[in-house]
Order: C-alpha cells, then sequence, then structure tokens
C-alpha cells in the first residue's frame, strides 16, 4: 500500500515582499468615508451600536458553522441576529445538533467578539498571554476535540484550554493527503515569532488589512492550539482590524469553499493577493452597510431638537468652509473620468463595428440644473436594488451610452454619479441598461433589462486621482456586462 502523501504548510515564518505589495485600493477607496462617519455615529447613534451588536452575532453563528461544529437554518439564523440568541425561537430541523449545545456554543464566541472589542476598548496590545485568553474564552465549554491514535483509530482528545497542543493535530484531506502543521516543540517559538513580526509590521506602517490577512493565515499554518484555532484567527484577524477603525472578520457559510479556503490556499502557495481581495470584500460589505446607519436614533424630542439645532449651525460653518470646494472639484474629477473613459470605449466601439450600429454619448454634469432630475427614478430604484440610502439633495450626474441597432430597436447604459449613505464625501457610480422601443403610435417604452451589478462606492474628500483606475476598471465590467446582454437578445 503506497504511503499517504504530505502536505507541509508550516514553514519557519517570515513577512514577505508578496503580501506587503498587496494592492488594498478598493478598501481605500472608500475607508476615509467611513472613518469620518465612524466619528459621528460612536456619539449618539443607538443604530449604530444594535448593527455593531447584529455583528458580533452574525461572526458567532457563522464561525461555528464554517468549522462543521453545528448547522443552522439560514432562516433562524436572521432571526437569531436580529433578535438574539432565544431558544425558543428553533424548531425542529433547524439546527443538526442538541438545541443547549448549541447555544452554548453561540454564547460562546459572542463573548469572545464582544471581549475583542473590549479589549480594543482598553488599549491593550497583541501578545502570546492575550492569545491564549481568548482561546480559553471560546473553548469554556468544550471538553474534548477529535484526534487520532498511533494506528490511525480516531479516538477523542481532552482539550487544553489556553495552552498550546502537546501532540500534532494534522488532518488529512478527502484524497490522503496530510496535512502537516507546526510540530508542537516549535509551538512556543513560533508563536513568539509571529507577534513580533506582526509588531514590526504594525510599525514599518504595513497597512492593516494586509496585516490582518498575514496574522489569520500565518496562524493557521502554525494550528498552536490542539483545536479552535481557525475560531481564533478570525478572532484574532478581527482583533486587528477593529483596533484599526474596521470590523470583524466574519467568513460567511456561502463564502466558506469558493472564496476563503481557495484564498487560504492560493496563500499557502505564495500567492497572497486572493486572501487579501477577501478581507477587503468582508470590510467593504460592512462598510456600505454603514454609511447607511443614521447618526440621530434619539427618541426624546429635546434631544434631536438639540442635535439638530448643532446640525444647522456646522451645516452653516461649512457653507464656507474649503472642504465644501474640495468635495465639489472632486465630484467633477470623478464625472470627468467617466465621461473620459466612455468616450474611449465608444471610438474603439466604431471602430470595431465599421459603422454597423450607432452608438453616441450623452450626457448633464454636476452643475447643469436643468437636466439633473432625468432619471431620477432610475437611481431610487437602483439604490432600493442594493439596499442604500440615496442622498438627493447633493449633487448628481449622470452619462448615457446609448447603442441603436435599428429605428425600432435601440439600447442606453445609464451611468449616474450621486451621494451615497449619509455623508457628503461619499459617491456612488451606479449603473442601469434599458431596451427602448415604441408601440403602434410611436411613443416610446423603456424596459429595464438585468444588469445586476452594485455601485462602486468611493470617498471623494482626498486623494481622487488615486482613485481614477478602479473608477475605469468597474465601468469596464459595466460595458462587459452590457454588451454581453445586448449579444444574447440579438438572434
Amino acid at each position: 500500500m503506497s504511503e499517504n502523501k504530505v502536505c507541509r504548510l508550516w514553514k519557519f515564518l517570515t513577512y514577505s515582499d508578496s503580501w506587503k505589495n498587496c494592492d488594498t485600493s478598493f478598501i481605500d477607496d472608500i475607508s476615509s468615508s467611513w472613518f469620518q462617519r465612524r466619528s459621528k455615529l460612536q456619539g449618539n447613534s443607538q443604530e449604530y451600536e444594535l448593527f455593531l451588536t447584529q455583528l458580533k452575532r452574525e461572526h458567532a453563528i457563522e464561525t461555528g458553522i464554517v468549522e462543521r461544529m453545528y448547522d443552522l437554518d439560514k432562516g433562524i439564523t436572521e432571526t437569531f441576529i436580529k433578535e438574539g440568541f432565544v431558544q425558543s425561537y428553533i424548531s425542529h430541523g433547524d439546527t443538526n445538533v442538541p438545541i443547549p449545545k448549541l447555544i452554548s456554543h453561540l454564547k460562546d464566541h459572542f463573548d469572545a467578539v464582544d471581549f475583542i472589542f473590549s479589549i480594543v476598548k482598553e488599549n491593550r496590545e497583541l501578545t502570546v498571554s492575550f492569545v491564549k485568553e481568548l482561546h480559553s474564552l471560546v473553548t469554556q465549554h468544550q471538553d474534548y476535540t477529535d484526534g487520532k491514535d498511533q494506528f490511525g483509530c480516531e479516538i477523542k482528545i481532552k482539550l487544553l484550554r489556553g495552552k498550546y497542543k502537546e501532540r500534532e493535530n494534522n488532518p488529512s484531506r478527502d484524497d490522503g493527503t496530510i496535512i502537516m502543521y507546526c510540530p508542537p516543540e516549535h509551538v512556543d517559538a513560533e508563536m513568539d515569532n509571529l507577534i513580533s513580526l506582526y509588531n514590526r509590521a504594525v510599525s514599518n506602517a504595513v497597512h492593516p488589512i494586509i496585516n490582518a490577512a498575514w496574522f489569520h493565515h500565518a496562524f493557521t499554518t502554525i494550528h498552536p492550539f490542539q483545536d479552535g484555532n481557525g475560531r481564533l484567527a478570525r478572532l484574532l484577524s478581527s482583533f486587528i482590524l477593529i483596533k484599526n477603525g474596521f470590523f470583524p472578520f466574519t467568513v460567511l457559510r456561502d463564502d466558506a469553499k469558493v472564496k476563503y479556503i481557495n484564498a487560504l490556499e492560493s496563500a499557502d502557495n505564495g500567492e497572497p493577493k486572493k486572501l487579501v481581495d477577501y478581507f477587503i470584500e468582508v470590510q467593504k460589505r460592512n462598510i456600505e452597510k454603514a454609511l447607511n446607519i443614521k447618526e440621530v436614533t434619539s427618541t426624546s424630542f429635546d434631544e434631536v431638537t438639540d442635535i439638530f439645532s448643532q446640525k444647522i449651525t456646522s451645516w452653516n460653518k461649512r457653507k464656507c468652509d474649503e472642504t465644501i470646494q474640495t468635495l465639489s472639484e472632486n465630484r467633477m474629477k470623478v464625472f470627468h473620468y467617466c465621461e473620459t473613459y466612455l468616450n474611449e470605449a465608444l471610438t474603439s466601439l466604431k471602430e470595431k463595428l465599421n459603422g454597423n450600429v450607432d452608438i453616441s454619448i450623452y450626457s448633464c454634469g454636476l452643475n447643469d440644473n436643468s437636466k439633473s432630475h432625468y432619471y431620477f427614478g432610475q437611481i431610487i430604484k437602483y439604490a432600493k436594488k442594493h439596499d442604500y440610502y440615496f442622498n438627493r439633495s447633493l449633487p448628481k450626474a449622470w452619462i448615457l451610452f446609448r447603442i441603436d441597432l435599428s429605428i425600432e430597436k435601440s439600447y442606453q447604459l445609464g451611468i449616474t454619479i450621486h451621494h451615497y449613505g449619509y455623508e457628503e464625501n461619499t459617491l456612488a457610480i451606479g449603473a442601469f441598461l434599458e431596451f427602448l422601443s415604441s408601440d403602434s403610435e410611436k411613443e416610446r417604452i423603456d424596459t429595464a433589462l438585468p444588469l445586476d451589478i452594485k455601485p462602486h462606492v468611493i470617498s471623494i474628500d482626498e486623494h481622487v486621482e488615486l482613485k481614477e483606475k478602479n473608477i475605469r476598471t468597474y465601468l469596464e465590467d459595466v460595458l462587459t456586462l452590457t454588451l454581453a446582454q445586448i449579444a444574447s437578445e440579438i438572434c
């Protein structure tokens, strides 16, 4: 019988340039809007506090599902996130483990992520003792873990809470390949090295998203505890993120195999980009939600009146503020980037189509008040579809990319530039596609076509020129989807 293959994930830790050079522009494009909004929400927003509580519950639920500790119906998952872990909400078939066991796991996971937030408030540093303390907390109701004896037979092993492993914990893949993590005799030294390399990266101003992703991957290759390493890796990377103003790193069950595991395996092979990109994706998902949280949620008339008065005073002062001028200039730059790319695309398409199709561009700039209300309804529908607040009181613009196949068959791609959420320094670039035809009386009929692409959301308070590359990438994706949709409809 042939010997099993061995995959040695662990190597003595380093922090290579392949990590440090990863592109973080997609999070940088929006993060300044979030940091400004965050400072306001922390003051008096009850809605923000509820949002954080629900993020903690989501993390508590999903981290156990990813580790296959239990399963939980998606419907009851949504209820638990909104209402809390109430045992009476669970019906037969909602989970695959005894309900008391499920609830104890969920509470342990919630306590652990809540502990992370409290540790950040206390401004504690990341240390080995903290890692061990966190392991004790997340496994406080777990007595045993699965293992194998020297004959390969499955056995139950006493879990050492808050202590490093004393025996190998090398699992086997479905194909029989044995995954080799750090041997027990090297764990102490490697964990000290892990903390040291992380602190050096912080001192050298390595991006916190990269630090969180690198730490997560490095920790998983060590696998320092007998069990609970995946949960710990996500919690510790969450600590790094929260400490830097971001959100917990929560892997959703639907992402686990396709995105998360694939990204980790790419990092195993020395290609960390996918993992860093996935960390960015998770943060952007939560930032975009948080930008739509209301700042004022008090139910007291007197309190709301006082806040309203303060906001009006601040607003009047800001009318003459140079910040307003900066935002106005940067809005115009974004519009120019969009218009420039679409005109380049128009020229390229015309060359390829040899005059067989009439293509044209129409636009309404940010200062054209006579036409800015056009396509208002489309923007509202788009914002509702993608679940964000469209700030209709602030400047907006649109560009139409029109493709006329014949007198009776035309399409138009609408690119809208409008404000996203409650901060005036946040723009969304959105897209809608319409089919234009005529009925028997030659009246135009606009029919929305499927173009399921989320808005591209950016901050415009600073360095907007650095965001042109990602704006162009977004518009290229939109135009690609548009042409694919039209091509599929041509018989």
